[in-house]
């Protein structure tokens, strides 16, 4: 799954993704999302939360911009943080500063944390990530990339394990 084109012809296959992501995730991690509306964020954090056996329904934080999802008792015992970063920054308000309001940086130590909408601003939260952005081609089908990126060596990935 890393470093390669991931075709998503269906939303199951977005889910599917997000759940073998999951498997991969633990504790301190954090995901950052890309994409244009459509591209399949939420539904990839769908995904990542069945793969985490965590509880609520999944849908996009766009209004109230987190939502904690605490561990089913059979689950991966690991909660899971749902960001949306898109409303950040409005009225010209610095969207870093607003997400270090968030305290994001503390639910790292305990949570996987995802966040829709925030290339260029949420990498700051970790010395490492992983990175995914997902398009929607003509034909409807989405795309995936997925890759692992360590602060201060720009855009470069590590090697899959």
């Amino acid at each position: 799954m890393w470093d390669s084109e991931i075709e998503l012809p269906e939303p199951a296959d977005t889910e599917g993704l997000g759940a073998a992501l999951a498997a991969e995730l633990r504790a301190g991690d954090l995901v950052v999302l890309s994409g244009p509306l459509g591209a399949g964020k939420t539904v990839l954090v769908r995904g990542i939360a069945r793969g985490l056996g965590v509880a609520g329904p999944v849908t996009s934080p766009t209004f109230v911009i987190a939502r904690e999802h605490r561990p089913l008792p059979d689950g991966a015992g690991v909660p899971l943080v749902h960001v949306d970063a898109y409303r950040l920054g409005a009225g010209g308000v610095d969207v870093a500063a607003e997400l270090d309001d968030l305290d994001l940086d503390t639910d790292l130590a305990e949570a996987v944390v995802v966040v829709e909408w925030g290339e260029g601003v949420a990498e700051r939260l970790a010395a490492r990530h992983i990175l995914v952005r997902l398009h929607r081609r003509p034909d409807d089908v989405r795309v995936a990339d997925v890759h692992r990126v360590h602060a201060g060596a720009g855009a470069a990935t590590e090697p899959a394990p």
